[in-house]
């Protein structure tokens, strides 16, 4: 089999299809058009909902949105993935749940802003257009709720979207859509992502409660060529298999652990554990007085992954590809071996990768399907991703996709 890559289609076409569907369907222009991009976390995975650090970048892949504002309390949206199927909501009386299918995901976000007090936001149309992979493990349903935040921020003049710190307040919105309204825990690294990400930048999240927009995060340099190296991403196309309540269930743990050693999160056992004159002796005892293995390796994973992320951004900084390709072995095999998010074919992935030359490799998203990352040296790409779609049709898995990931802006508008 071939190896596809998937090219991020031009904003300004991507923007035209998107008018084009809401004219179709609702039979006038929209007010604009505003679009949110994917994202790839560098490193730092499952370290968001327990107050640690992560370095996502923003793809150039993004999810559009053509929006009017409704004078009632109707929402109506429809995909280009189904032109002829409109979600339809009512926003008076709608509790936590109430819509179901991908509707969940644009109606949630009004619901969210009516539920924190901006109860001028009313209904709306919208019509989507996307080039971010479905189930790709990119946050194609961040790119969905975080465009429509800006666009309701801007159609309702909120005032948010125009700030950083300001975009904090549509980032909790969006994240309280997918949490309570589709269902789909996050603990807002994705979000982040698309809404405070900047072009040829990584960005350092640090998600310790009460950070101001200025503290927690820090805008990184991102340059592959620097290092002579470029970042790979390969979609497995694998089915999200056993994942249901895995996500919650390891986040519920983490949460436990953190009560058991009388802390409120478990970053604060991080930086209690680097602190110490030998991490390596204070992260065994913090094992040690855990209760059983499964949460021990949990808790190993978060407080070595939180650790990993500045050690990182400084091997980046100083175009150091090996070191940084250590790190993301590292991380990639904590995700497999103390996590224990991944599956066959995001360890065949990763190994095939390692095997052909890359520099690091690991799975990205939460796992359990979807895509992992390469570092690779520059030119090799489609070489490696070659040899990793030739893997797969040996051991009869689906066809894999890749796509080049490039530092990319975050959400903005349009047209």
């Amino acid at each position: 089999m071939s190896i596809t890559f998937i090219e991020p289609t031009a904003r300004k076409v991507a923007a035209q299809q998107a008018v084009e569907l809401f004219a179709a369907t609702f039979g006038n222009q929209p007010h604009g058009v505003w679009s949110a991009p994917g994202r790839v976390n560098l490193i730092g995975e499952h370290t968001d909902y327990n107050a640690g650090l992560c370095l996502p970048i923003a793809l150039p892949h993004r999810t559009f949105i053509a929006l009017s504002p409704r004078e009632d309390d109707l929402v109506r949206v429809v995909s280009e993935l189904n032109p002829n199927d409109v979600g339809q909501a009512r926003l008076n009386g709608l509790q936590a749940r109430g819509v179901q299918g991908w509707a969940a995901y644009p109606v949630g976000v009004s619901w969210a802003l009516q539920q924190a007090g901006f109860d001028h936001v009313k209904g709306f149309d919208a019509a989507f257009v996307s080039c971010v992979p479905l189930g790709s493990g990119l946050s194609s349903s961040a790119a969905m709720t975080c465009s429509t935040a800006l666009a309701l921020d801007d159609v309702y003049q909120l005032g948010f979207g125009g700030s950083d710190e300001g975009r904090l307040t549509l980032i909790a919105a969006a994240v309280t859509s997918e949490n309570q309204m589709a269902g789909a825990s996050t603990g807002g690294l994705d979000q982040s992502a698309a809404m405070r990400c900047s072009e040829d930048h990584s960005l350092l999240l640090d998600f310790r409660p009460g950070l101001t927009a200025l503290q927690s995060a820090t805008v990184e340099p991102c340059d592959f060529a620097a290092m002579n190296s470029e970042l790979l991403v390969v979609d497995t196309c694998a089915s999200h298999e056993l994942s249901d309540g895995q996500y919650e269930q390891r986040r519920s743990t983490c949460e436990k652990a953190a009560s058991l050693l009388g802390k409120a999160n478990l970053r604060e056992v991080a930086d209690e554990v680097e602190a110490a004159d030998d991490s390596q002796a204070a992260l065994g005892e913090v094992l040690e007085s855990l209760p059983d293995e499964v949460m021990k390796k949990r808790v190993k994973h978060v407080i070595t992954e939180i650790a990993r992320v500045p050690e990182f951004v400084k091997a980046f900084s100083a175009h150091d590809a090996v070191e940084a390709g250590r790190l993301l072995n590292a991380s990639g095999d904590s995700l497999r071996d103390d996590y224990e998010v991944t599956i066959d074919e995001l360890d065949v992935a990763v190994d095939v990768a390692r095997e052909a030359g890359a520099y690091g490799a690991r799975m990205v998203g939460g796992g359990f399907g979807g895509s992992i990352i390469a570092l690779v040296p520059a030119g090799s790409s489609r070489s490696i991703a070659q040899k990793v779609a030739d893997a797969f049709e040996q051991k009869g898995f689906k066809a894999p996709r890749a796509l080049a990931a490039v530092a990319s802006a975050a959400a903005g508008r349009d047209l």
